[in-house]
């Protein structure tokens, strides 16, 4: 998991690299990139966030699995406590002793079962807010270099626009006197 972070997180600074590095067309603030590099790029992106997905997927998955074993054992102890009781139905201390054994083993399945359950739980939550939490550090990332960028690049075309306003007036001033 940590091998495949490194990669989306090093794949999108590579993209960022190649925005803030790219030719730029004068005056429009729109920059050249290479087509295919940035849907490379993408495509890369796009193939490894899947597996985080996929490993949530298992996550619950295997979560609902243990909770059918748990419940496939539970039915199996109280089977196995009813057969117990009824082939010692005459005797009134066996009886009695198969009814404590049987709560008992309910008792453990139900904890287990709940243990199993709450532990699948915390873990799938766990893994998913992990999820979250880079997606979300990875957009404020994204973010804050679009923002620079686009404040860069205000900051250049205001100084641009000022060059060019500057020289038109110069060059009223200069038909004015040609007058």
């Amino acid at each position: 998991m940590e091998k495949m972070d490194v990669n989306i997180v090093e794949l999108l600074e590579y993209l960022q690299d190649m925005v803030e590095n790219s030719a730029k067309v004068p005056i429009t603030g729109k920059v050249v990139l290479d087509k295919k590099e940035v849907l490379d790029v993408i495509e890369q992106i796009v193939h490894y966030l899947p597996d985080q997905f996929k490993k949530a997927q298992w996550v619950v998955n295997e979560r609902e699995r243990i909770l059918e074993e748990a419940g496939k054992e539970l039915e199996e102890a109280r089977k196995e406590t009813s057969e117990l009781m009824r082939k010692n139905v005459e005797n009134h201390d066996y009886v009695r002793e198969a009814k404590v054994k049987a709560q008992e083993i309910i008792a453990q399945a139900q904890r287990e079962a709940k243990s199993i359950r709450l532990g699948a739980r915390d873990y799938a939550d766990e893994l998913l807010c992990d999820v979250d939490r880079q997606l979300e550090t990875r957009k404020e990332a994204l973010m804050n270099a679009l923002k620079a960028s686009v404040e860069g690049f205000a900051v250049s075309l205001d100084t641009s626009l000022d060059g060019i306003g500057t020289t038109i007036k110069e060059n009223i001033k200069e038909l004015r006197t040609m007058k």
